[in-house]
């Protein structure tokens, strides 16, 4: 409770601010059709710890995520088209690893999808690709070379989501972050017509916003295919160009930043000034969860964080509930108000947005005063700007003239100790007979006022104790699903799928499953790699049983692996190889060029090795069946442990086991 001595020193500080008038007014005409606030799963595999949670936590964290009037409630779930390269966290599973190949039982995209369409059925779905199997260039390594191959392959993977799946997706984009080709954007929109699926529309082109729109100016059937021009991370403003192609704007992936207090202050000032600045109709998070290893890049950037599966703990963060702030009280289909009549910037600093329902009769507004260096995002960079405690009178008029009453929740953000509290319902609004209202507003401050009820914070009454990765752990592979991920494997390079082994002894395997290296989104080593565990870990005991595929050639088992995501090529570490060619290496790099050690062995393809490396302090014991054939002294510090391949071909493992020393 606030004493009311504070009560009255803030009364007395607001008194001495002169007070702005805001009309808010829809009978001069509405804004921009409002499309909804998203989250992103991928680009890439940040959501790969998720599907491995347990129950009940598994469900609340889905809960808290996609179910209206509950938590962020999103109205938009954009996700990943796996094309099995590394995109930033990890690697995601093609539906078509070659031109012959086509399985929808891979990835966990489809299943976070049919989850989240089971708590909303009304949430939109929209997939891009990052990078594409190596097959869709035909051997170019571009995958606008064969335009009307890619255009099926997307195509496969649209229909694939509706056949399998039950999944209309709503909206479909080209390549993340990468040159776009006109082309192709003309032929993928021609395959989508051909193919009955003219209600997916095409965002493009997930880069900037100038040079899309200046070819769909240029160009009337680029015009014709395109329903919207995406942007990413915009910094809140369009550009003359992009307004002037009269499309739908978006911010198609925003936020990116550590989602503690001052990630929630930036999600806040974005949300709002998107459109107050940039037009913008839409604003979608990357990420959806933070739910990867600590170590890999852009840790804990989602609405939420879950990295312990093995014990169920997540944190509900700062951004869940300012999403809240907006997508309890609107859905896709809701119109702004025009900016100057019901949008805009306070005079002091912070803006205010205005949402009403198409009968016109719901109405929601959404304020926020967030502070300079309280809402820094992770980019573009922040030009200085002031905000200072204001008192704000609002006058409502045509449809909304009629308003008596309004429910108001309130976000304090604080930044010197003190708890901030979220999403907090407070006491409703009276709006005059001159249909006006008065708030003092202080900074770092969001607040949606509101015609609707039925909103919540929603929670769950036992969130479980953090706890460390655990040790010793043991995987034998069986009982997953045929073309899964194993547990608490995070891949980095290439993609690890469960299989029926070659071996009827060993039932199930982890195979490595791509069979060229794809055309990539990052600069992805020559070695596919897997990782698990812990960036810190030091002494360890790994062990696991490889079959080398009449393919193949070499594969490892490592430790102290030093990094991950795009620099995974360039990690250091203790990397114990086996080779078809009758030796045994010992580098610390997964090019295999830095050697430390080596020796002979006659190792064969189709048959299985027991495989053990112990590190402890400098020295690397190796073992062969049980059998020593290897010590080496290493001044490596720390990382993960991993398995992985020597190219790009097939590889089993199985009866993988490790332990902190």
């Amino acid at each position: 409770m606030i004493s009311v001595s504070v009560v009255l020193l803030l009364l007395g500080f607001f008194s001495s601010i002169q007070c702005q008038t805001y009309v808010l007014d829809d009978s001069v005409g509405l804004g921009r059709r409002f499309d909804g606030i998203g989250g992103l799963s991928g680009g890439g595999a940040t959501s790969r710890l998720l599907v491995s949670y347990p129950e009940p936590q598994l469900s609340q964290i889905l809960d808290l995520l996609f179910k209206p009037l509950f938590g962020a409630s999103l109205h938009i779930l954009k996700v990943e088209i796996g094309g099995d390269a590394q995109t930033t966290d990890g690697t995601e599973s093609s539906h078509m690893h070659s031109a012959t190949d086509e399985n929808y039982e891979r990835g966990y995209e489809w299943w976070l999808m049919v989850e989240a369409k089971k708590r909303n059925p009304n949430i939109k779905l929209y997939g891009l690709p990052w990078a594409f199997p190596a097959w869709v260039g035909q051997g170019t390594g571009d995958p606008y070379a064969y335009p009307n191959v890619t255009a099926s392959y997307i195509v496969n993977w649209l229909l694939g989501a509706q056949k399998v799946y039950g999944l209309p997706i709503d909206y479909v984009g080209i390549w993340n972050e990468r040159n776009y080709n006109t082309t192709y954007i003309k032929t993928l929109y021609e395959a989508l017509n051909k193919n009955g699926l003219q209600n997916v529309k095409i965002v493009a082109a997930d880069g900037n916003f100038l040079d899309i729109s200046v070819d769909i100016l240029a160009d009337a059937a680029l015009a014709e295919a395109v329903s919207i021009v995406g942007a990413h991370y915009p910094g809140t403003y369009s550009d003359v160009a992009a307004i002037s192609t009269h499309k739908q704007l978006w911010a198609s992936e925003d936020y990116s930043t550590y989602n503690d207090d001052v990630g929630a202050g930036c999600w806040a000032r974005i949300l709002n000034q998107n459109y107050v600045n940039g037009n913008m109709s839409s604003t979608i998070s990357w990420n959806l969860i933070a739910s990867y290893y600590n170590g890999l890049p852009f840790f804990q950037e989602g609405l939420m964080t879950a990295i312990e599966p093995w014990s169920g703990h997540y944190e509900v963060m700062g951004p869940v509930w300012i999403s809240a702030h907006t997508t309890q009280f609107t859905e896709p289909g809701y119109n702004y108000l025009k900016i100057g009549s019901g949008a805009g910037h306070l005079i002091s600093g912070g803006s205010y947005v205005t949402f009403i329902s198409p009968d016109s009769k719901d109405f929601t507004i959404v304020i926020e005063t967030m502070t300079h260096d309280h809402s820094i995002c992770i980019r573009p960079s922040l030009p200085p700007y002031n905000v200072q405690p204001q008192s704000a009178k609002f006058q409502l008029k045509g449809s909304l003239a009629n308003i008596k009453i309004l429910n108001m929740w309130v976000s304090h953000l604080y930044y010197n100790g003190t708890p901030s509290q979220y999403f907090i319902k407070a006491s409703p609004v009276q709006v005059s007979s001159t249909g006006t209202f008065t708030l003092n507003i202080g900074v770092d401050t969001v607040i949606t006022l509101s015609t609707l009820t039925g909103q919540q914070k929603g929670s769950f009454s036992s969130i479980p104790s953090s706890e460390q990765f655990p040790s010793p752990y043991m995987d034998n592979f069986d009982g997953y699903p045929l073309f899964s991920e194993a547990n608490y494997f995070a891949d980095q390079a290439g993609v690890f799928e469960i299989i029926s082994a070659s071996d009827p002894q060993h039932k199930q395997a982890l195979r490595q499953v791509v069979p060229t290296r794809p055309i990539t989104w990052c600069n992805d080593p020559d070695q596919p790699i897997t990782i698990i565990g812990n960036i810190s870990w030091v002494d360890v005991l790994v062990g696991v049983d490889v079959l080398l595929e009449p393919n193949s050639t070499s594969a490892f088992v490592a430790a102290r692996i030093s990094a991950g995501g795009c620099g995974v090529g360039g990690a250091s570490g203790i990397f114990f190889w086996i080779s078809v060619q009758g030796t045994w290496e010992l580098t610390s790099d997964i090019a295999g060029k830095v050697l430390l050690g080596s020796g002979s062995y006659n190792f064969l393809a189709n048959q299985w090795y027991s495989l053990e490396i112990i590190v402890q302090g400098n020295t690397a014991q190796l073992e062969v069946d049980r059998h020593v054939v290897g010590s080496v002294q290493t001044d490596l510090s720390a990382g993960y442990v991993g398995l992985g391949a020597g190219g790009y071909y097939g590889v089993q493992f199985d009866n993988f086991y490790m332990e902190v020393l």
